[in-house]
């Protein structure tokens, strides 16, 4: 009697997964589901924050350019 109880508890656990098929296909209507309810931009405010940043990181780049080359500068005059 303790076999079927044991093998009864494992056919009905909690943790025994489905079909991996099942939940692709879950995964992809869901996916879907949540993509028709999302508000994008329009094209214009998609251009105007792409713009934006495109300039702070080339400000941000020539920053750290700038930074780096007189730090270099130092470094080379102090150890040499």
């Amino acid at each position: 009697m303790a076999k079927n109880t044991v093998k009864s508890a494992i056919r009905n656990s909690p943790t025994k997964s489905r079909s991996p098929r099942f939940g692709v296909f879950s995964f992809f209507g869901e996916v879907f589901s949540e993509m028709k309810k999302v508000t994008w931009p329009s094209r214009e405010e998609t251009t105007r924050l792409t713009m934006l940043v495109l300039a702070v990181s080339i400000a941000i780049g020539a920053m750290l350019g700038v930074l780096d080359f007189f730090f270099t500068t130092i470094s080379d005059q102090v150890l040499f």
